[in-house]
């Protein structure tokens, strides 16, 4: 699976905030970049899963030379256990080539419930998003500009999400030089929609600024949809 240097590495959830990155990032008009699209569909029958595959697609930008600068890989969402197999089958595809491994650039919209410890957490008084940013793995340049454009996550904090722990669990066995970038919401703020969409293009922003690419807050199309405490993560009862 071929893809660039760099790779921002974006999940299809529900609310569409992979969509919503994917749609607003494009090649910046003082580039020479072009974006190709393509799409990726592996099979998991290996892990014994033979109704689903794993499924996405990968827009490429490249510069005149033909050489692949960025690359945005969306994944479909899976639930636990697929969500592992999937993941895993995609960063083995992405990394087959050892000699020359991407960095990747992952970024998250979480509620700010699922944040824990001393933590600040987004309020109505607050003037510019907060991005937390999570290196891992072997520092690479673009992972240190976005270190300076971020905020480090507290030691004493942690993040309770699902797909955000099954990737870092993965990057950390296999070695991969990524950059989480973590923007909190809150599910009891009255403009909650409008505090969503600041923090999409906070992440874009930082994202441009560090790709070569250009992020336009006039395509970002977020139709957040609403979700009861009751249809969050139920195969976490059968554990307890």
């Amino acid at each position: 699976m071929k893809v660039a240097p760099v790779v921002v590495f974006l999940f299809r959830d529900s609310e569409g905030f992979a969509t919503a990155i994917l749609q607003a990032l494009h090649p910046n008009t003082s580039s020479s970049f072009t974006r190709r699209e393509d799409t990726f569909d592996h099979s998991l029958e290996h892990y014994g899963i033979k109704h689903l595959k794993a499924t996405g697609s990968v827009s490429h930008f490249v510069d005149e030379h033909g050489a692949y600068m960025v690359s945005i890989v969306a994944m479909e969402h899976y639930e636990p256990p697929v969500l592992a197999c999937a993941l895993n089958e995609v960063l083995n595809k992405i990394t087959a080539d050892k000699s020359s491994l991407p960095t990747l650039l992952v970024p998250f919209l979480v509620e700010s419930s699922k944040v824990k410890g001393k933590i600040k957490y987004l309020g109505s008084d607050e003037s510019k998003p907060l991005i937390f940013g999570i290196p891992v793995g072997q520092n690479t340049d673009i992972m240190q500009a976005l270190l300076n454009k971020t905020q480090e996550l507290p030691s004493s904090s942690w993040i309770q999400h699902e797909i955000f722990a099954s990737f870092l669990h993965f990057v950390r066995v296999m070695q991969l030089p990524t950059f989480f970038l973590i923007g909190q919401t809150s599910q009891y703020l009255d403009n909650k929609s409008t505090k969503q969409h600041e923090i999409i293009h906070a992440i874009g922003e930082i994202l441009a600024s560090t790709t070569g690419l250009q992020f336009s807050e006039d395509r970002v199309v977020w139709n957040p949809k609403k979700e009861s405490v009751q249809s969050k993560e139920p195969w976490r009862a059968l554990y307890g």
